[in-house]
């Protein structure tokens, strides 16, 4: 079947759509999951390294996490949003993660949960699977929702890329649908194997599509994370809000090989990490009294700091104090990595450099996951409930996800009864085009794009350069709007009319911004 209706339509296969996935297919609801990727499992989830937040049944460790998810976002997050994270979250943890799809986290001889300490954390209270966390989780989700005995109500659309929201305003059949309330009715969807166009309408939409981070030419996301759920957000009505608002990882792994660079995890300095630059100095008591755990905005901007005052391309992580089994143990990934790109970080420091990593703002919701427009939900890095303010707690990002997916799903739930199937036939097709698209020159706007955000849009940004970078996107606009309507749909396609889009907001968030704030730095 080409075209159809499903109860719940969710763009996005990471922690933050499984969850929401999770609590409708336990009620017998029909969910259509849909990823752009070949496999459900390449997900910014899947990379996540460091671990999840878990604080069972200690009341003053909630209030703790409110005051250190608030302190680190340098005092702008939602207030409301930290204390729903910090009084549900260990809850669903221990249904969804623990009890239902049996995630395997790290344990002591007694089989105890063991707990580490991330940046700017005031206790211990991350749980982990050495440096796989979001892979653990994940999978397990994964596993659990793939059971066709028990959810043969859940169907997964791979390699299907979401081209836009269907609203009955913008894409009714008749005139008198425009004046039907503004409210998402499903997403047209690209069959890439077939190459057409589907039809899925849903009573609720949710996008949970994750962040924009592969906009730039370093970062340390799938590459999927090109802004398509904000993009079809903003076309569609939705609000967008804390663009400006990126947050750059510290500690990236330095080579010339890649633009993805690996991610080594935060925990290796919360396990005593030390940076040091060339000369083998430790410099982050200079920026900041906690060194090392310091919030990561300012980690990153000191890495910046002394690459620039040493004429340097990277500084270094020297963790060499642990021993090599337990560097093999606690951080298996990172250490089997460094070995492959010939760095033993048991005897030496690591080459380390900040790379674009999460995304603050996004498609602006109310508590429970709801947007401004009637029937679209959105759900972990794609949403800005406000949680993280201008610069996000580490460990945070799995357990917003996995939270909010499924306050979201319950809150669709209560909603669901009320609701109805809007018709087929009542909706537009998709009007394919037929001009042959050149993959060299969209590969060639791509890579201006991701340079554009980085040299101008980046770790540090001033007047001069978002003018700069403004031309550049003006003139990419104006080359893709001259060939996408006429031209055949193409993932890549898809992904760069997206991005520039994405990246306008970003850029227009950063020159009403007056103040540097968290992760947002101007220079002037």
């Amino acid at each position: 079947m080409k075209d159809f209706n499903t109860d719940i339509l969710i763009i996005g296969t990471g922690i933050a759509g499984l969850s929401t996935a999770l609590k409708m297919a336990e009620k017998k609801k029909n969910v259509t999951i849909v990823t752009r990727e070949k496999k459900p499992e390449t997900t910014n989830t899947y990379w996540a390294q460091g671990g999840i937040i878990y604080s069972p049944k200690d009341l003053n460790d909630q209030e703790d996490l409110i005051n250190d998810i608030i302190k680190a976002s340098a005092y702008t997050s939602n207030p409301e949003a930290a204390r729903i994270l910090a009084t549900r979250s260990a809850d669903i943890i221990d249904e969804v993660l623990i009890h239902k799809s049996h995630t395997d986290f790290a344990k002591d001889a007694e089989g105890e949960l063991l707990f580490t300490k991330e940046a700017a954390h005031s206790r211990d209270r991350i749980i982990y699977n050495g440096d796989m966390t979001g892979k653990a989780i994940e999978i397990s989700l994964l596993n659990y929702l793939s059971d066709t005995t028990k959810f043969p109500n859940v169907t997964f659309l791979t390699s299907h890329t979401a081209i836009d929201l269907i609203t009955p305003n913008h894409h009714g059949v008749e005139i008198v649908q425009r004046y039907e309330e503004n409210q998402v009715l499903g997403a047209y969807l690209f069959d890439q194997k077939n190459q057409d166009v589907r039809k899925v309408l849903a009573k609720f939409t949710v996008l949970a599509t994750g962040g924009i981070g592969a906009l730039y030419l370093h970062h340390s996301n799938a590459d999927g994370t090109r802004g398509d759920g904000h993009a079809m957000a903003h076309r569609a009505g939705a609000y967008v809000t804390n663009m400006e608002f990126i947050q750059f990882h510290p500690t990236t792994f330095y080579n010339r090989s890649s633009h993805r660079r690996f991610l080594i995890s935060e925990a290796v300095r919360g396990e005593g990490g030390k940076l040091v630059n060339s000369k083998g100095e430790a410099f982050m008591s200079k920026y900041h009294p906690d060194a090392e755990l310091a919030p990561r905005d300012v980690v990153a901007r000191a890495i910046l700091e002394e690459m620039i005052s040493k004429k340097d391309d990277c500084v270094y992580l020297d963790i060499t104090h642990k021993s090599e089994e337990y560097l093999k143990s606690r951080f298996p990934t990172i250490h089997a990595h460094c070995l492959e790109n010939k760095v033993d970080m048991a005897r030496g420091p690591i080459p380390v450099v900040p790379a674009a990593h999460y995304t603050c703002g996004g498609v602006k919701t109310n508590l429970k996951g709801q947007t401004n427009l009637k029937g679209l939900y959105a759900v972990g890095e794609v949403a800005c409930s406000g949680l993280h303010g201008a610069n996000r707690l580490a460990s945070t990002s799995l357990l917003e996800g996995l939270t909010w997916g499924y306050i979201a799903g319950e809150n669709i739930l209560k909603d669901l009864p009320q609701a109805t199937d809007y018709k087929l036939e009542k909706i537009k097709d998709w009007n394919l085009g037929s001009e042959e698209v050149d993959l060299a020159l969209i590969a060639q706007d791509q890579m201006t794009l991701k340079q554009t955000m980085w040299n101008y849009v980046g770790l540090s940004r001033s007047r001069n350069r978002l003018a700069r970078a403004r031309a550049m996107f003006l003139e990419l606009e104006d080359e893709i709007s001259k060939f996408y309507k006429n031209a055949q749909l193409h993932d890549d396609l898809i992904g760069l009319r997206n991005g520039v889009e994405v990246a306008f907001m970003v850029l227009n968030a950063s020159l009403r911004n007056k103040q540097s704030v968290g992760c947002f730095y101007l220079k002037d």
